[in-house]
């Protein structure tokens, strides 16, 4: 099977309705340009971090962004990964305890249900040589605990962001559960972009033997954060088959075929040769 994917990037600003108009048309242009699958980067609909916890409110009052997803799903007929938005409440429903909120990457199919929600385990709390200088992800944002493999008809898909990148225990884990296809939305940082995007995410699908799905924010969007952009799609060989090199909102696209998902398996046939097995918390 042969399945059009796409990879979103966008300039998010601090306005969140210009967020989602902008959201609104590259879903749109994926859809006219034939994808079945498309993913949207991190914090796509709200970049502003001070303002995560008053969206996270507004989310559990209205369903503002799980709505917006559900009608671009269902206007679009596509399979959407929405980044991440912010939640206040957790999987079962309860309100996060606190006064944080949840990093959901929420899943939506063409019917405008939720398929699947994953919400980022790993946190970015680093000091990056940038203007901006530290970042504090645990300030405004509780950990998730679960991994999530999700069902789809292009095959499973494991969910995963951003910062979950560096640890290849994750991709592990969703490899061994059945994972044929990997999103990871993103908004790294210029200066940890340029070193280090590409061979992360060349290294998880070569060791996975998966595609891997990797929207991202890309461009400056304010004096202190400028974004490196450079979303991609890669194949189980770790072969780049898209790269918006350019800055700037955009839609790139590439073709996942489960037949050479297979042959790469079959030929170096990597999971029966593991000798440690990672064994999840949960």
């Amino acid at each position: 099977m042969k399945t059009i994917i796409a990879a979103l990037q966008m300039v998010s600003t601090f306005d969140v309705d210009v967020n989602l108009k902008s959201a609104e048309q590259l879903l749109r242009q994926a859809a006219d340009e034939g994808a079945q699958f498309a993913a949207l980067p991190e914090n796509f609909a709200v970049l502003d971090s001070d303002n995560l916890c008053r969206w996270g409110d507004e989310e559990t009052r209205t369903g503002v962004f799980t709505a917006f997803l559900a009608e671009q799903a269902r206007k679009c007929n596509l399979w959407i990964q929405g980044g991440t938005i912010p939640k206040r409440t957790l999987t079962d429903g309860k309100p996060v305890p606190g006064w944080r909120v949840r990093a959901a990457s929420i899943l939506v199919n063409p019917q405008g249900e939720m398929a699947a929600r994953y919400d980022k385990m790993h946190l970015f709390d680093v000091q990056v040589s940038d203007a901006q200088g530290q970042y504090r992800e645990s300030a405004t944002i509780e950990p998730g605990e679960v991994p999530v493999l999700a069902t789809t008809p292009f095959g499973k898909l494991g969910m995963t962001v951003c910062y979950d990148l560096r640890f290849p225990e994750l991709f592990s884990l969703l490899q061994r559960q059945g994972a044929d296809f990997f999103t990871v939305p993103s908004a790294f940082t210029w200066r940890t972009g340029e070193a280090h995007w590409e061979i992360l995410l060349r290294a998880r699908a070569i060791e996975t033997q998966s595609y891997i799905i990797a929207p991202g924010q890309g461009g400056v969007h304010s004096s202190k954060r400028t974004t490196w952009g450079h979303s991609m799609i890669i194949d189980p060989w770790g072969m780049v088959l898209a790269d918006k090199t350019e800055a700037g909102p955009g839609v790139v696209l590439a073709e996942m075929d489960s037949e050479l998902l297979q042959s790469v398996r079959n030929s170096m046939p990597i999971a029966q040769h593991k000798r440690f097995q990672v064994v999840s918390k949960s």
